[in-house]
């Protein structure tokens, strides 16, 4: 049975100090299935406590989503980046493992430069894909947004060069393209054939092709994409794993939007019979 997760990033940011103890009391509340947690920059001086914290509040976190701007440094390129980058990584590895993730979800590219210097995301991706192996880790490759050309370009170029490679698919990012009917297309039958997706993250999009001023991270029903034809797509591909919902649902004082949430997921498990 597919598990339902929730970001911690959906629950946890600026406006409530970035703190992870505030999980413990959230948990609570809400109906998914576990959690996938968000690694944030401010948190690496802390790891052993932040650790020591999760562990005791033995939350289920089979999904760990890496430190975003660990892919903007490899983008960026240049030893002195790619030495940052990967020293990152090998934090949110060791964190993940720790915590009891299988899966860690990677921003290959990110930031301003974005996929502008692709060539310095194909060349880390097999030291990277080592390094999370030896931590028992799946690198999951998300379709990130791009500035120059497309998360699905990209993909078919990695899998090309590395054909077992496993991808994490983002419906707002596919939306920001308008690549989700490129989703249900014969030519990309190869992502779910082959199992190159392991993971998905369900999130609205209410803007434009590559509509920067609206890259919202908005629940189900409040954009344009069609999860009931995403849906009937999942179940007919036989995908049975795991879901997060990263919808924002922190407000500008820190509080969290539980109702909110707990309707996303009783939605999902619905349109999954779950």
């Amino acid at each position: 049975m597919s598990q339902i997760l929730c970001s911690t990033g959906a629950l946890i940011g600026r406006p409530n100090g970035r703190d992870y103890r505030l999980l413990e009391k959230l948990a609570g509340q809400l109906t998914c299935d576990g959690f996938e947690f968000m690694m944030y920059s401010n948190w690496y001086e802390e790891k052993e406590e932040l650790v020591k914290s999760l562990l005791a509040m033995e939350l289920n976190i089979p999904v760990m989503h890496c430190q975003k701007s660990v892919g903007e440094a490899i983008s960026m390129g240049g030893n002195e980046n790619f030495e940052d980058a990967f020293r990152r990584f090998a934090i949110n590895c060791e964190i993940a493992q720790q915590i009891g993730a299988k899966k860690l979800v990677m921003h290959l590219w990110d930031g301003m430069t974005s996929d502008s210097n692709f060539a310095n995301n194909i060349e880390a991706y097999p030291k990277l894909r080592a390094m999370a192996e030896e931590r028992g880790l799946d690198l999951l490759v998300e379709n990130v947004v791009c500035n120059v050309e497309n998360p699905m370009k990209h993909w078919c170029e990695l899998a090309e060069i590395f054909p077992d490679i496993h991808f994490i698919f983002d419906t707002k990012m596919a939306a920001f393209h308008e690549q989700m009917d490129m989703l249900y297309g014969k030519e990309c039958a190869w992502l779910w054939k082959e199992s190159h997706i392991r993971h998905y993250h369900v999130n609205d999009y209410a803007g434009g092709y590559m509509d920067w001023r609206n890259l919202k991270t908005l629940p189900i029903g409040k954009g344009h994409i069609d999860f009931e034809q995403f849906f009937a797509y999942i179940k007919e591909t036989g995908y049975d794993d795991t879901f997060t919902v990263e919808s924002t649902a922190f407000g500008a004082d820190g509080s969290v939007d539980i109702d909110m949430l707990n309707a996303q997921f009783a939605y999902i498990r619905e349109k999954l019979g779950n």
